[in-house]
């Protein structure tokens, strides 16, 4: 597995100084956001010169994008922001070829109308799981259309929020357009950190087949969802990164949920882990 990060980590004026900030801590790959060139996440337009030139700036430098961020609620309340959201993302998806990647990610939402990674007592109506497969139903014409891979990926108080959960829903479109991000310390909240070891045995046993997009960052006791990097929190990464392996994932791992300060040591640690687990592959 190859180390990546989050193209976001890193604020610099222009996407080669973004991408050289990357490389300087021997990084070859991102998962890229637009908000990196000063466009929203979603685009409502984009210029071909602006594509060329992101496109440029990772041949320049051997780099590769991974995967590129599309999320937007999927399950808002507000039906025109859903379909708004949509629209976006038909544009996105019309020019990651151009790009240089063919996976788009997303996360399935919440009925929270402020905030897409709050959660919210109606997500588990069975009203917000249509609105879901609607939505899906329609960003899957997209893939169709513009030949990408949707990565979903489960979040602690998104709709989709457990294994099984995603398994159930990746089993009820039965394509290969829709996938899988992996994220253990999106699996477990703090609470259930005492139960890690069988949560992640469920998720490979589900999930490990679908999984296109492998993500890194941590979990502690004491700290919200998503704001913890890697090595600093309680999150089993030798097991983690080890079944991660052994479900035959070769793609790159993700870094993110943390500051550009702490890149030199997270990199350390995934590091350290990684050769670990080719150690005892080997």
């Amino acid at each position: 597995m190859e180390i990546g990060i989050f193209a976001k980590t890193f604020v610099r004026p222009t996407v080669g100084e973004t991408l050289d900030a990357v490389a300087e801590h021997g990084l070859r790959t991102v998962q890229f956001n637009l908000s990196c060139v000063g466009l929203p996440t979603l685009p409502d337009a984009v210029d071909p010169v602006v594509v060329k030139s992101i496109r440029r700036a990772f041949d320049e430098r051997g780099m590769t994008m991974a995967a590129i961020s599309g999320t937007f609620n999927m399950i808002n309340p507000d039906r025109r922001a859903r379909a708004d959201g949509l629209r976006r993302l038909g544009v996105l998806a019309s020019i990651c070829h151009d790009l240089g990647t063919n996976v788009i990610t997303l996360c399935t939402g919440t009925r929270d109308p402020d905030d897409m990674w709050r959660a919210h007592p109606d997500n588990q109506a069975p009203t917000a799981r249509g609105d879901l497969a609607a939505t899906l139903d329609r960003a899957l014409l997209y893939a169709e259309q513009y030949d990408v891979t949707l990565a979903i990926e489960p979040e602690v108080n998104n709709v989709v929020s457990t294994a099984d959960e995603a398994r159930r829903l990746l089993e009820t479109f039965n394509t290969s357009r829709l996938r899988l991000v992996l994220d253990a310390a999106n699996l477990i909240r703090p609470i259930k950190l005492p139960y890690m070891s069988a949560i992640l045995n469920d998720a490979f046993s589900l999930l490990g087949s679908y999984i296109v997009l492998a993500h890194a960052k941590d979990v502690s006791r004491d700290g919200a969802p998503g704001k913890t990097a890697p090595g600093q929190g309680d999150l089993d990464f030798d097991s983690y990164l080890s079944k991660l392996a052994a479900s035959g994932y070769k793609g790159p791992l993700i870094i993110h949920g943390l500051d550009e300060s702490q890149v030199p040591a997270s990199i350390a640690f995934l590091r350290e882990k990684l050769a670990a687990v080719g150690a005892q592959a080997g």
